[in-house]
């Protein structure tokens, strides 16, 4: 998509002011994020105004027409019914950021909506594949993304299957549980971002990243999403939800599909594991 000048765009110094105010909320530093912030308009991505925009709570949401007041760390609502919105821009960037994209990067967006924070990480990486099951939402990111030729929407899930190689994999949905899937298509070093989370919404965005047989992981943040689909076991769930409750998850070091030794386990899954010890030497 050819950038616009702040001459062409009204609105181009209003975005610049937020993809600044966006990264430093979490003291994200890294200038190519930033720009890929600053270039998105994130008005193309919402269908028409009036757009609802607030902090997700019921009573939190207003109404705005003025593309301007988009220009804020906050959500904005993509289907209320369903509770499915655009996402909290300072989280994502922190997210993205932590990705360490490069224009040689093969990207898998999962839970892609729309389209407007699959178009950032297109500005990053060198080819992008979007998965969105809703067929509206799909139909509207097929349209939303056609200015960058290096994104490909999938109208289908991203789970349970195998899925191309990669460098790495962006999931915008809450999982209480890593895909295996998802593991097996990260190259070395290749990089898993996804929220973690208990049965009531909310987890940790847990990054994980494959050295050899093995996968460092540790969690950037606290984060609350929509349930991914196929992804959701709700005795993990609810055990989950008391673990984070406890606090501690900084401890987090590493996953493994083995359990790791008995005083290093901060939980276990079925068939996966999140220790307090770096990945062996030997998975490497």
């Amino acid at each position: 998509m050819p950038r616009m000048s702040a001459d062409s765009d009204p609105l181009a110094k209003r975005r610049a002011a937020y993809a600044h105010a966006v990264l430093t909320r979490y003291g994200t530093i890294d200038p190519r994020v930033e720009a890929a912030f600053a270039k998105v308009p994130r008005e193309a991505f919402l269908g028409p105004p009036p757009w609802s925009f607030g902090s997700g709570g019921s009573a939190s949401w207003a109404t705005t027409s003025n593309p301007e007041a988009l220009y804020q760390d906050e959500l904005i609502a993509l289907d209320r019914a369903k509770g499915i919105n655009n996402g909290q821009p300072s989280l994502h960037a922190l997210c993205i950021a932590a990705l360490r994209l490069t224009a040689r990067d093969h990207v898998l967006h999962i839970g892609a909506g729309t389209g407007y924070y699959t178009a950032i990480l297109a500005e990053l990486a060198g080819r992008v594949d979007a998965y969105e099951i809703e067929p509206v939402l799909a139909a509207k990111a097929v349209e939303n993304l056609a200015p960058w030729p290096n994104v490909t929407v999938h109208a289908e899930t991203a789970v349970g299957r195998k899925l191309p190689a990669s460098d790495a994999i962006y999931v915008s949905a809450g999982a209480s549980h890593p895909d295996p899937f998802w593991l097996d298509a990260l190259r070395e070093g290749g990089r898993l971002l996804f929220p973690l989370t208990g049965d009531e919404g909310w987890g940790g965005m847990l990054l994980v990243e494959r050295q050899g047989h093995g996968f460092a992981a540790r969690f950037l943040s606290n984060c609350g999403f929509i349930n991914c689909e196929g992804l959701r076991d709700p005795v993990t769930a609810a055990r989950l939800t008391e673990v984070f409750r406890a606090g501690s998850k900084d401890q987090v070091r590493s996953l493994t599909r083995q359990p790791p030794p008995g005083p290093t386990i901060w939980f276990a899954g079925d068939g996966w594991y999140l220790g307090t010890e770096p990945p062996p030497e030997s998975a490497r």
